[in-house]
Formats: C-alpha cells, structure tokens, sequence
C-alpha cells in the first residue's frame, strides 16, 4: 500500500468511480480537499456555485438525467448546513448524489471550535443531516477512508437510491497514511431482485381476471429504465396507464393508454379510471396525498373495493397508504420482464375482455377534451396558462429536458405537459422545494449537454437562487429560464383565497402603500449577470422567443407575464386537516359500489 494523504485517497475514488463533477463552495474547512481535485481536474471538474443549495440540486439533476451519481463538497458548518433542503429533496425523491463535508479537525473535538455542533456529541453534523440521506459516515482516520468511500458509494446507488454523507474531520485531508483503496463500484441498476414464481403466478391470475384493470407508475419505473418493458406490457394487454410526475415519459404521453396523472390537479380520466377501476397494478409508486387526493376515498383511488398489486424495491413503502391485495418487493424492470414473460407463453393475455373498459375510458377524455381544448386556442395579455405548456411542447423536441419547482406553474405542468421520453421531466415532488428548478436545470445540462434543458420556474422560486445566473456564464452552461411571472405565490394564495373568505395577505408581491403589483425586471437582471434577457408579455410571442433562446445555444432567461387569475382545473382533491377539501372543479363521477 503507498502512502497518501486523505485528500489525495478522495480524488483517486472520485477518478476510479467515474465521478466526473464535483459541486462545492469553498471554505477553511476544504481547502485541503480542493488542492488534491486541481491534481485530478483533467478527470474531475470542480463546478463552485454562489450557494450549496444549488451545488446538491445540481447533483441531483445530473443523477435524474444521467442515472450517474457525482458528488458536492462543503465545508465545516454553514456551508455543509446549506445542503440540507437539497439532500431532503434528493432523499424523497430517490436521487442518489455524494455530499463530502469537512467537518472540525479531530484534536479539537469537542472543544467548541469555530463552526463545531457539539451540544449533544461531538462534531455533531451527522446528526443533523442524519434525516435526509441514506446514511451519514464519520471517518476519524485516514485508514478509514477507504471503507467508509467504498459504503457510501454502494448505498447510495443499491436499492432504492439517494443521498449519502461522508463527514470528513478536515484534519484527514491532509494527514497520511498507508492506504488504498477498495475496488470501484459499479452497482446501479445491476442487482435487481424479482419477484417469486408464487407472485408471479398470483400477480397473473388477478390481471387476466380483471376487467377494468390499470398501472399506476412511479420513479421507480424511470429509476429502473424499465420504460421499454412497460410499453411492450401496456400495449400488448392493453393496459392503460397512470403516472406520477416523476414517472412522466416512461410510456410516451401521446400513447392513447397513457392517461396522464392522477390527483387534484391530474387529468380527469386518469382520476376517473383510477377510482372505477377493479385492479391497480402500482409498481414504483408511493400513494402519497398529491396523487391519491389526501387518500379521500372515491376521489383518486377506491380501495379496498379497488384490489391492489404494489410492486417496490423499497419494502417500506409496500402496504404504507393502502394495503395491498398482494405486495411484491421487486424491481421495476425484472417484475415487467417477468410478466412479459407470461404474455409470450400465453398464461397471461386480456384479448377483447377490456373493450368495455375502454369504450368508457374514451368517454371519459373526449369529456376532458372537450372542456379544456379552448383555452388552450386563446391569445392573451397577461398569459393564459395553458399557452405555455401547449407553446413549451411546441418549441421543444422531444428529448428536451425540463425541470420545475414547487408551485402554481408546477400544478399546470403536471396536468397537461406531454412527457414523451423519460427523463425529460425533472421535479421536486416529495420535498417540494423552490429552487430546485432553476438549479438542477445546471446539473441536467452537463448530464446532456446535447440536448435543450429549461427550467420553468416561479417568480418566487426563482427569486430564492438568483445567483444560478452567475454559475451558467461561469462555466458556460447554456441553459433557458422561463421565469413564470404572476407577481405572486400564487399556489398558496389561491388556498388563502378559497379557505378564508378572499382574504390575502402574505402571499402576492407588491410594492408599497398602493399595492402595486411587483417583481423585479427579471429580463434586465439576467442581462446585468451576462445572460440574454427577453420579457414576454402578449402570448402570440412566446414560442418565437424560446425556440430563439434554445437556437442561441447559450444561458437565456425569458421574464412571461402569466395570468394569476386563472386556476388549474381541479379534477381530484387535496386536503389541509383540519379544513375540509374543496370538492372538484371538473366533476367527480360516480364510484362503483363496494
């Protein structure tokens, strides 16, 4: 074994795993990281944006389009804290990234140091990024480096994947020792469990026995690349199917058996199948209350008159919300291979026993066709919603990426956007957090520097990570912003309006006594960061203007002024305890009896 300083073990795992990018800031607490990536920088780029929050998004961008994880370095105290949302987003989510953080050298362990947690323990960071990743190491020693490298690698990527911390006391980076390290890993996506001929056989049985059967997908699918085997199921069963927003693309959206999503703002057949349906087949999906109607019984799902079939690589969230009729625990891919396989035997085909269910599903989207399609034809000045996501599909090809945050825009995205490969539909779903989507839209573009990445975000998110604007001129990263301009958080003064008698406070920008709606010149700060800046205010303008921006093939921010008045139909139910959920917009039909 030669002898080496920590430092210099990190680079060479960073170099022999592959991890191409490492996104960091900085401080006291890394600077003897930071002189061991210049060694290895032909391998290893180190991308520094202005804030840590973006520095983990991007990470987990990348993972999301690349499905290869790369890593983020901090330094002791605030810096590393900083992650915290991202890593709670990446977490949730599934997305699998490595937070190195210097922590305070190991002789001045519980002295109180500069930017030492030690109320409880020692160097206490691992406890508090302990809640939002897989696992948080903190090796004292050189010696230890190797193995706790060669764990983090293979957790994060085994299983259900996500975020992993390696708490470094930044003493070790420039320490030695007689090390090496342990072989490369090379994990994701290669260990994949099945389901046993048992279930298979019963999974079987209950599909050919269905008569108004659907899928309903997750992450899990996108995370298993299971997107081929999912297509050849659906349509030689002719089975429809649902998704969540990060299972989007996994069968092309314009495939009549997708029905898009399901939930309060999901589209009304997807609603509609799911709560008239005898048979649910979820693999990868997790019920949570977005896409189940705050579990409100007749509005999304109808279980238990509904049975169900939950397939998850991860045995905790089998039977979490809804328990199933049968639960496998299986990966994605091999579970659909394995029903594949029992199409081409014969044991398992539907024929004509779904051309009811069918008929009645078609009913269903010529009744939503008919009740969104207008407004999807109207120029107007502020925008009408819906000409954004109608004029985005337009202007982007197909394996275009883009990536949204929470709030209002999201809600309209997760409706109507047509995802037509997957991958392509980048959100922060289980967390939630604003500023993902103007951040991870960095981190997608270096995954796929070939293919156009926008981000649609709010005005308010966007607001929370200016700075994103510096990092795209830095290290010319040519991606599109269209800021979402409705002077407002308008997702959450909506819920002000409807559950507290029109009242608003807190949640529209306004400047001064008059109440003037305000927002900053998004255009003209993009420009004074040396990015191209256009306002879009008149709807007939804004495909023209983002398929310029694209064709510039360099950072772009396009400031569309969006109606706020204009609400997402509601078609599912979303519930605050203890106010009451608002019924839908788009009516509830009526739900088999049990």
């Amino acid at each position: 074994m030669a002898r080496m300083k920590g430092a210099e073990l990190i680079a060479r795992f960073l170099v022999e795993e592959r991890i191409p990018y490492v996104f960091g800031i900085c401080g006291h607490g890394n600077v003897g990281m930071l002189d061991a990536l210049y060694d290895v920088r032909d391998k290893v780029k180190l991308v520094a944006p202005r804030h840590e929050q973006t520095a983990a998004h991007m990470a987990d961008g990348y993972f999301r389009v690349k499905h290869r994880p790369v890593a983020t370095l901090t330094s002791t105290g605030p810096g590393s804290a900083n992650l915290i949302m991202a890593l709670a987003v990446a977490q949730t989510d599934s997305s699998a990234l490595l937070a190195i953080t210097a922590n305070v050298p190991t002789s001045q362990f519980n002295r109180g140091p500069f930017q030492e947690l030690n109320r409880h323990n020692q160097a206490d960071f691992p406890n508090v990024i302990r809640p939002v990743v897989k696992h948080s190491f903190q090796p004292t020693r050189v010696e230890m480096l190797p193995l706790a490298l060669r764990q983090a690698i293979t957790t994060m990527t085994s299983g259900r994947p996500g975020p992993v911390n390696v708490d470094i006391p930044y003493n070790l980076f420039q320490e030695g020792g007689e090390v090496a390290l342990e072989p490369p890993w090379e994990g994701f996506n290669i260990r994949r469990s099945g389901a046993s001929p048992e279930d298979v056989h019963t999974a079987v049985a209950m599909i050919a026995a269905a008569r108004r059967p659907v899928v309903f997908i997750g992450h899990g699918v996108t995370l298993s690349e299971a997107g081929p085997q999912l297509t050849d199921l659906a349509q030689r069963l002719r089975v429809p199917v649902i998704s969540s927003p990060n299972g989007m693309g996994c069968l092309d959206m314009d495939n009549p058996l997708s029905l898009g999503f399901i939930g309060r703002n999901g589209a009304f057949p997807a609603n509609q199948a799911g709560r008239h349906a005898d048979l649910v087949i979820a693999i990868g999906a997790r019920f949570d209350d977005r896409s189940a109607s705050s579990w409100l019984p007749g509005y999304s799902w109808n279980f238990p008159q509904t049975k169900l079939i939950q397939v998850d690589v991860d045995h905790t969230e089998i039977g979490r919300n809804y328990p199933p009729e049968l639960g496998i625990l299986a990966d994605a891919r091999t579970f659909l291979i394995q029903l594949l396989e029992q199409v081409d035997r014969g044991a398992l085909k539907t024929d004509a026993a779904l051309n009811e269910w069918h008929a009645q599903i078609g009913k269903w989207c010529a009744e939503w066709e008919e009740y969104i399609r207008p407004n999807f034809e109207v120029h107007a000045s502020p925008i009408r919603p819906e000409r954004i996501v109608a004029d985005c599909r337009a202007a982007l090809p197909d394996d275009a990426i883009i990536s949204l945050d929470s709030g209002i825009h999201h809600n309209w995205f997760m409706q109507f956007w047509k995802a037509r490969r997957p991958q392509t539909m980048l959100n922060t779903w289980g967390y939630s957090g604003m500023g993902f989507g103007p951040s991870s839209i960095l981190g997608a573009k270096l995954a796929a520097p070939d293919r156009p990445c926008v981000s649609i975000c709010g005005d308010g998110g966007f607001t929370m990570v200016p700075h994103v604007l510096c990092t795209a001129v830095e290290y010319e990263i040519p991606v599109v912003w269209v800021v979402w301009n409705n002077f407002a958080w308008a997702a959450i003064r909506d819920l002000q309006y409807a559950y507290f008698d029109g009242r608003e406070i807190g949640t529209a920008f306004y400047e001064g006594a008059q109440r003037k709606p305000y927002n900053p010149d998004f255009a003209a700060w993009a420009r004074a960061a040396g990015v191209e800046g256009m306002t879009v205010t008149h709807s007939q303008d804004f495909r023209g203007a983002l398929e310029h921006a694209v064709r510039l093939n360099k950072p772009c921010l396009i400031d569309v002024h969006v109606d706020a008045n204009i609400r997402p139909p509601s078609t599912g139910a979303w519930q605050l305890p203890p106010l009451r959920h608002k019924e839908p917009v788009f009516g509830r039909k009526s739900v088999p009896e049990a």
